[in-house]
């Protein structure tokens, strides 16, 4: 079974949902969750907020936050996720943000990344420093958040 897979059936065991807030990833964590069969099940869709003002507009993240710390940061990244189950109406919200290039941003380096995932437990973030190339980084960065994910969502009754 895949990462993806894997993430389906965690959540399967809870009978609880997920949805994205993706930055940096432009969508790939929801594409990946998606890809696997049986998806509409858990999966309640995307928000790609590429662009800082659609992390306040769309997502709720606080205007003052984002001027005080820029898009590229814990906190941005944990807002992010709880807006997820907010906005989507999920269980599980997950987010990506940070400077995958091939140019630094908002002072940040290429390979800073965030990730967040909130739960009815709590929220859980990241903070990565990745290398590679700008593919590599938002792969990786799907990878890792899929873990943190799979950690996130606690064992179901079985």
């Amino acid at each position: 079974m895949t990462l993806a897979g894997d993430v389906l059936a965690a959540l399967g065991d809870r009978g609880w949902t997920i949805g994205t807030a993706e930055s940096l990833t432009g969508g790939l964590v929801v594409a990946s969750l998606i890809d696997v069969p049986g998806a509409s099940a858990h999966v309640r869709g995307g928000v790609v907020a590429y662009a800082t003002d659609l992390k306040h507009t769309t997502l709720g993240v606080d205007r003052a936050l984002l001027q005080a710390v820029g898009p590229v940061h814990a906190d941005v990244a944990q807002a992010m996720a709880e807006a997820a189950r907010r906005v989507l109406g999920a269980d599980v919200g997950v987010a990506t943000t940070g400077v995958a290039g091939p140019d630094p941003q908002d002072g940040q380096p290429v390979g800073t990344v965030f990730t967040a995932v909130a739960t009815p437990a709590g929220s859980t973030v990241a903070a990565l420093r990745l290398h590679g190339t700008r593919d590599e980084i938002r792969a990786e960065t799907v990878r890792l958040v899929l873990e943190l994910c799979l950690r996130a969502i606690p064992e179901g009754d079985r």
